[in-house]
């Protein structure tokens, strides 16, 4: 698979609208979506969906996002579709890892995702994979589209460690395996959901925080307040991805259940231009502002060598007795070469 070009976010809006040719006949429906935070480029696909939605049912089938927490904590989400509280919500796989186990997969550090064409065909598949089905099945819930989180990349404050041994000592915002691959250079981790992760960082509770490179960092604040940045750690990503309400969704009648499906692509789409789209932006201004750390090829293969295989196999052992840890993390490699 080749790589995918960077389409701009309007041009594939443009398409989008285009495309609603033909009116999906059906009821009224309406769904609320729980997200935390402010309209970025993670949500930029979710909304294009409900755009479309709204436009190919002549407005018989709406999705209203409520964003900054308004129906639920960014940790309640699962719980909140449990109860039926809403209808679908995103959710970070690493805010409540006890959660979706299967689903902490998408934290390991070093996993063959860094081409977006790889990575949106790897998670697709993935989000069909019985394991990601069944820690959504225990919530009343079920996957639908994957956040294609970007790499990772680390900005912080202080002396700014371009040695692997300058992160020793270092809190550094960073969940999952991403976490323990931080962990295993010295450095202390810390699970704060987004939003609570600039607070800290302003009150220096926090020396440096990993977030999807570049747009999270000025999603949350945290450029404005950083002094360095790495530009290629890559040390790995995570999944926070949209959920729907199982009984909501088997509630819809058919032909909006096709709809929602057949316009996951288009989402995923919109989603990669858009933190494309950011990057271009931000990055001159990260150069212009910060102290840009570049890792030598030797410095990132012994960071991969510390970090990457003792924290998969630590991840499969730790929970080969809850599921078939190996076969959900070996799914990731076959997907990724399925798609080469």
């Amino acid at each position: 698979m080749k790589t995918m070009k960077r389409l701009t976010l309007a041009g594939l809006l443009l398409a989008s609208t285009s495309a609603a040719a033909q009116t999906v006949e059906g009821p009224e429906v309406n769904w609320s979506f729980s997200m935390w935070g402010n309209p970025r480029a993670l949500s930029a696909g979710m909304e294009a969906i409900a755009e479309e939605v709204a436009t190919q049912t002549g407005g018989n089938f709406n999705i209203e996002i409520f964003y900054g927490g308004q129906l639920s904590g960014s940790r309640e989400n699962l719980d909140g579709l449990q109860l039926n509280a809403f209808e679908g919500a995103a959710i970070c796989n690493f805010y409540h890892p006890g959660k979706n186990p299967a689903w902490m997969v998408f934290s390991l550090p070093f996993l063959p995702l860094g081409d977006p064409a790889v990575d949106q065909y790897v998670r697709s598949k993935m989000f069909e994979h019985p394991a990601i089905v069944a820690d959504m099945a225990n919530w009343n819930a079920m996957p639908y589209m994957s956040g294609l989180l970007p790499q990772y990349e680390i900005l912080g404050k202080g002396d700014a460690p371009t040695e692997l041994s300058d992160w020793s000592g270092l809190r550094v915002r960073a969940g999952g395996g991403l976490g323990d691959a931080m962990e295993a250079l010295g450095a202390t981790k810390q699970t704060l959901p987004a939003g609570e992760t600039s607070t800290a960082f302003q009150r220096g509770a926090l020396d440096a925080a990993a977030f999807p490179y570049t747009y999270a960092h000025v999603s949350f604040g945290i450029a404005d307040e950083a002094d360095w940045f790495t530009s290629n750690l890559a040390p790995g990503t995570s999944e926070c991805g949209w959920v729907f309400n199982k009984t909501a969704f088997d509630a819809l009648p058919e032909q909006y259940q096709t709809l929602l499906m057949d316009l996951r692509g288009m989402g995923m789409d919109v989603e990669q231009a858009a933190y494309a789209e950011q990057d271009e932006k931000n990055l001159p201004v990260f150069k212009e502002t910060m102290q840009e750390i570049v890792y030598s090829d030797e410095q990132l293969a012994e960071f991969r060598e510390i970090a990457g295989q003792p924290v998969w196999d630590a991840w499969i052992a730790a929970n080969s007795d809850a599921f078939d840890a190996q076969g959900v993390f070996d799914a990731i490699w076959e997907y990724a070469a399925e798609a080469q």
